[in-house]
């Protein structure tokens, strides 16, 4: 009798112990849910009902492998205004940014291939080369206190020695899940530079690239110009003058600052967080011209295309980026200042709690010294306390004994989390 299993790699790939946390608090309306990382707010109804016009016009039909030519050029326009000048053939619009990852994976990752990850990292993007065939070497943040604050912080000789001659790819997130960190430009430099010399290919995760609160880019360029306020229905009384400056700035470091247009340098990223689209399944790819025909026959062999109708929606969406990435910074920074400075409280402090500030996401990722197993500690939170977050633990080894917070909720909300938390750790 042959074994009926599916292929090695594919039992060796790690459950998400998130949903094993969340299952655990499924049929109970008394959990306040912090696990996922989404925002609590729904779409704009502006891009909502892009969306509705163009299903009222019948557009759900097949489109091209690549994106209307309407989405990838407003995509360029918009990469343009944020990073160097790029045109809409280095660009293709993917079924979401965890199809983009694992689309260029598939374009460039080899079985046997020696692929490097700074973690802790959500664990699609590790998981991915190793549905490959990849072998994936991790290199870990530190978690390091300076003057009192602690701080996730990125060993960069680490990650160069790490990235030996006959690496094939370096896969990077920053701003990262969980931790918040952003890497610097000056790390940035470095590592471009290396990877370089030793012709590695450098993938970029930039799904949180708008999502920064410390830092902008040093050569961050002028958006005061760019479209994005009028016709935000639902939103556009809740955006501030102020809070649209920020927006206008707010962007982490990217290697699409530094990288030429025909190098080994890609960059993943998605409508779901910046632009409050979870559920839209929207993402794209810029990549080497030379790289576009061969990814092309990839999206028809993985999803064909993205509906038309989303599509229609994400130039929309990016119509009005800077009114809606300004009014999720001014609500994002909030919750962070807020919840940060609970944590980081007496009373936490004293139980032994350690809240590293983000620079950037939606998340906080802080330590509970003692705690060695953060499943079971989730688990138990959401039985003892109906409190649900996401176990440091699946976001691999380097993450074990912290915890995930997501902070896209109102203060309210987290103030009930906050006080939850608090009861559960006097009682501990």
């Amino acid at each position: 009798m042959f074994s009926v299993t599916a292929r090695d790699p594919v039992q060796a790939l790690r459950a998400s112990r998130i949903r094993e946390v969340a299952n655990a608090g499924m049929g109970r309306n008394d959990v306040l849910a912090f696990w996922f990382g989404e925002p609590d707010e729904v779409t704009p109804a502006v891009i909502r009902d892009a969306a509705k016009s163009a299903l009222d016009a019948g557009d759900v039909f097949y489109t091209h492998n690549l994106g209307i030519p309407a989405l990838r050029e407003t995509i360029a326009a918009y990469t343009s205004r944020l990073h160097r000048p790029v045109g809409a053939e280095r660009i293709a619009v993917t079924s979401a940014g965890v199809s983009a990852l694992m689309l260029v994976s598939q374009l460039l990752v080899n079985p046997g291939d020696r692929v490097v990850v700074v973690t802790p990292l959500w664990p699609n993007l590790v998981e991915i080369p190793r549905i490959l065939g990849a072998e994936v070497v991790s290199v870990p943040l530190q978690l390091r206190t300076h003057a009192d604050a602690p701080r996730w912080e990125l060993d960069l000789d680490q990650l160069l020695d790490a990235l030996v001659p006959g690496t094939r790819a370096l896969l990077l997130n920053s701003p990262n899940n969980p931790t918040g960190w952003v890497i610097s430009r000056e790390q940035q430099r470095a590592v471009l530079a290396h990877c370089r010399k030793h012709g590695i290919w450098l993938l970029a995760d930039d799904v949180y690239e708008r999502l920064v609160y410390d830092a902008a880019t040093e050569d961050a360029q002028d958006l005061s110009q760019a479209s994005g306020s009028s016709g935000m229905a639902g939103m556009s009384d809740k955006v501030s003058a102020g809070a649209l400056a920020v927006g206008q700035s707010a962007c982490a470091p990217s290697f699409l600052d530094l990288a030429e247009p025909e190098e080994r340098v890609v960059s993943a990223n998605s409508f779901s967080k910046s632009f409050l689209m979870t559920g839209w399944r929207l993402g794209w790819l810029q990549v080497p011209v030379s790289l576009m025909h061969d990814l092309g026959k990839l999206i028809e062999y993985n999803t064909s295309c993205a509906p038309g109708f989303v599509q229609q929606a994400g130039c929309v969406a990016l119509a009005h980026s800077e009114a809606i990435v300004a009014h999720t910074l001014q609500r994002y920074r909030a919750a962070r200042d807020y919840l940060c400075a609970q944590l980081s409280a007496p009373e936490f402090r004293n139980a032994g709690v350690i809240a590293p500030r983000p620079q950037g996401t939606m998340y906080v990722f802080f330590r509970v010294e003692g705690e060695q197993d953060s499943l079971a500690l989730c688990k138990r939170l959401v039985a003892d306390a109906g409190l649900g977050l996401a176990p440091g633990s699946a976001f691999g080894p380097e993450g074990e004994g912290a915890i995930r917070w997501c902070f896209a909720s109102s203060t309210e909300r987290l103030a009930q989390g906050v006080a939850r938390l608090a009861a559960f750790l006097r009682q501990r």
